[in-house]
């Protein structure tokens, strides 16, 4: 998104000082005229967001969505998906936070989605692995801007970054790049890595997984459960990817 999208002038303080802060705002998600979720984000790419949040609940996949857009009356901050859903939201709804989207569910099981075990390959020398941040790092111009935005980036296997996202909230930025990916008919991300500008817990593993990505990296420290759930799922997880280094905690057979 444009840095100017992102954030917003604060004027003079006491101290005579003026900033850019970063924009946050409720985004409502509607599938049709039925309200889905409501998440706080960073206006910008609503329509990605919108499906790729959808297709990380596992409510719709590849050739279920025909299109997303605006309200018809244009009212602001909501985006309607045309599509056709493969199961019910549950019947409390989804209420997600730009801190995290799992927040709002009542139990475990509500937030577990299938997901395929992850494909084979491909195979990456850690020392590309470790390299990703860095090159997300110079595609956030809203970072640069405000200091306040994650970023999700999709790489190639020899690091070359195809696609990056910003947003107030880490697990939105994937959900824009997942989004963008299965607007444009090219989901399973097979033979691919995201990288997360922050930690990555249990709910980004599982975005990442249900969109079919072998590889994950973060900047920082992953959480047990998204370690479980990366080892349940054949997913390689990797942490601490900076300063040339990079742990990697699952499915270590991807690391050259």
């Amino acid at each position: 998104m444009p840095a100017d999208a992102a954030h917003l002038h604060v004027p003079a303080s006491h101290d005579g000082v003026d900033d850019r802060v970063a924009i946050e705002e409720p985004l409502e998600i509607r599938v049709g005229e039925e309200a889905i979720a409501i998440t706080m984000r960073t206006p910008g790419d609503d329509e990605e967001l919108a499906v790729g949040f959808l297709h990380g609940e596992g409510l719709v996949g590849p050739g279920d969505v025909r299109g997303a857009g605006p309200a018809p009356d244009l009212a602001n901050n909501i985006v309607v998906v045309d599509a056709d859903l493969r199961g019910r939201p549950s019947s409390r709804r989804f209420y997600t936070t730009s801190s995290c989207g799992v927040c709002g569910k009542g139990a475990l099981e509500e937030v577990a989605v299938s997901a395929p075990q992850a494909a084979e390959g491909p195979v990456v020398p850690r020392a590309v692995l470790a390299s990703l941040p860095d090159r997300l790092r110079a595609a956030q111009p809203a970072f640069d801007s405000t200091g306040g935005l994650h970023a999700t980036g999709l790489f190639s296997a020899d690091g070359t970054l195809l696609l990056a996202r910003e947003d107030v909230g880490r697990h939105n930025a994937m959900d824009k790049v997942i989004g963008a990916r299965l607007l444009a008919g090219a989901l399973p991300l097979h033979g691919l890595i995201l990288c997360v500008s922050g930690r990555v817990s249990f709910e980004l593993v599982q975005k990442a997984a249900v969109a079919g990505a072998p590889i994950l990296v973060a900047v920082g420290a992953p959480t047990s459960l998204a370690i479980s759930l990366a080892a349940d799922r054949g997913l390689t997880l990797c942490g601490f990817a900076r300063g040339g280094g990079v742990n990697v905690y699952t499915a270590p057979e991807r690391v050259g």
